[in-house]
Parts: structure tokens; C-alpha cells; sequence
């Protein structure tokens, strides 16, 4: 697909026992290395350690990576998480991306958010362009609101419900205002779960979808979310496919 801008979680930066299960066959590169190629700019926040490899957060871009900060929010000892701030120059224009996975627990996910908030407002200027994207393991949606009032950003998938062959938007006329319902992404053989989000500040959203299918469930438990967007902040608006997919295990690709 070609996409300029990638947000991927659980990223093998090493996995020596998958390397010894498939001997001759496993890349000498690490993961977020080998999917860059020689096409984007890679950039790599480590999480989780342990005894044969280490996993985290990527960014990989067409655009350079002027700067690449891995924040540390892990929780408590059994979760491993971080934030990954990388700002890309487009069109003299510096984009604050920010790699998210968050917690599997509710009180951490709040305190995690807390720290997302924390690292957007000290790191990226009131009126930067934003994307920020991963895997909030939000199955309620109940993170979303702090992150438009206190960011001001917007998610891709938001939009007003209208009723089908009226065109009439029954939540506008009641007083209730746009519906705001994220993708469903999980599990990907059949998703019902609201787990992923792509959340934008300064930019147009042309087109947002999930990417559904047996050929995708093969590289993720989750499914893909791509978004075309254009930047507004550029007097010659510049056009940019971001996507994002979790757990894309490079040894399932081979």
C-alpha cells in the first residue's frame, strides 16, 4: 500500500527464539529495520526486555525523522508500555507524531492517558500539527473526550449518524451532536472490540477505513486502520496516507 507514515506496536526489535525456530530464513535486522527497507526513515522506542529479545513501539516515514524521544509509562512490573514522540518536517511544517499503546488495565490507562496529555503539552507547541495513534486498549471509548477537550484533536473516524434513505441527521436535530464511534479492530478474524485509534490536530481527513479480510488476520490480532490526510497548516496542502498495525510480526511476512 505504499503508506508514508507507519504507527506500529509490539515491534520485534530482537527475538533470538524465533530467529532459532526459523534458522536461515529470519532476517539479521531487527523488525521496525526490516519492514523500513531502503523506502522510510525508522525510528524504534524499546519497551519490554527480557532474556531473548526486547519488543516496543516504531515510526517508520517517507519524510525525515528530525528527532526521537521513547517515553517510559509503564504502569506496574507486568506491563511494559511507552509513548514514542518522533517530529517529521513536512512542507517546513513539524509534525508531532506520538507511537501509543496503553495499558490493558483501567487505572492504568487513566494515568497512562494522564502522561500522553503531560508529553503532547510539553513536547509539541499549543497549535502543532498532531498524529497520534496505537493501540489504547479503550474498549469503552471513555478516553477519547479528555483527549479532544484537553488536546483539541479529533478522531479520524468520528462522524454524524444519519438515517438511512432520509438523509436526515436525527442527532443534530435532537441536540445531541455528531456521533463519535471508533473503528471496531479486534480481534481481526472478526472485530468487535474498539481497541485502536488515530487521533489528528491540523489536518484534513479524507478518508479513514479498516483494512478487514483472512490475509490481514494473518499478520495481526488487530486489524489495520488507514487514513489519507492533508495537511492544513500548508499553503500547498501536502497529502499523506498514515497507517498503523499492531503486532505485525515480521516472521508471519516471510
Amino acid at each position: 500500500m505504499a503508506p508514508d507514515i507507519l504507527f506500529l506496536q509490539e515491534v520485534q526489535g530482537r527475538r533470538d527464539l524465533l530467529a532459532l525456530r526459523h534458522a536461515g530464513k529470519w532476517p539479521a535486522q531487527a523488525q521496525h529495520e526490516f519492514l523500513a527497507g531502503d523506502t522510510h526513515h525508522v525510528a524504534y522506542g524499546m519497551n519490554a526486555i527480557y532474556d531473548h529479545g526486547h519488543h516496543g513501539n516504531a515510526l517508520l516515514s517517507r519524510f525525515p525523522i528530525e528527532s526521537a524521544f521513547n517515553h517510559d509509562v509503564s504502569d506496574h512490573a507486568y506491563e511494559s508500555r511507552g509513548i514514542l514522540h518522533c517530529v517529521l518536517p513536512i512542507a517546513e511544517v513539524s509534525i508531532h507524531c506520538y507511537v501509543v499503546h496503553l495499558g490493558l488495565f483501567a487505572g492504568s490507562r487513566l494515568r497512562q492517558t494522564a502522561a500522553l496529555i503531560e508529553a503532547v503539552s510539553s513536547t509539541a507547541p499549543a497549535d502543532a500539527p498532531l498524529l497520534i495513534a496505537g493501540d489504547f486498549n479503550d474498549w469503552t471509548n471513555s478516553l477519547s473526550k479528555t483527549f479532544r477537550d484537553q488536546l483539541h484533536v479529533r478522531e479520524v473516524f468520528d462522524q454524524s449518524l444519519s438515517v438511512r434513505g432520509f438523509g436526515t441527521d436525527l442527532r443534530r436535530l435532537s441536540g445531541r451532536g455528531p456521533k463519535k464511534t471508533p473503528a471496531r479492530t479486534f480481534p481481526a478474524a472478526m472485530p468487535i472490540l474498539q481497541l485502536d485509534r488515530i487521533y489528528v490536530r491540523g489536518f484534513e481527513v479524507h478518508s479513514a477505513r479498516v483494512l478487514f479480510g483472512a490475509s490481514w488476520a494473518r499478520l495481526s490480532d488487530h486489524t489495520p486502520l488507514v487514513v489519507e490526510l492533508s495537511l492544513q497548516q500548508s499553503a500547498t496542502a501536502v497529502s499523506a496516507q498514515c497507517a498503523f498495525q499492531e503486532k505485525q510480526h515480521a516472521g508471519r511476512e516471510l
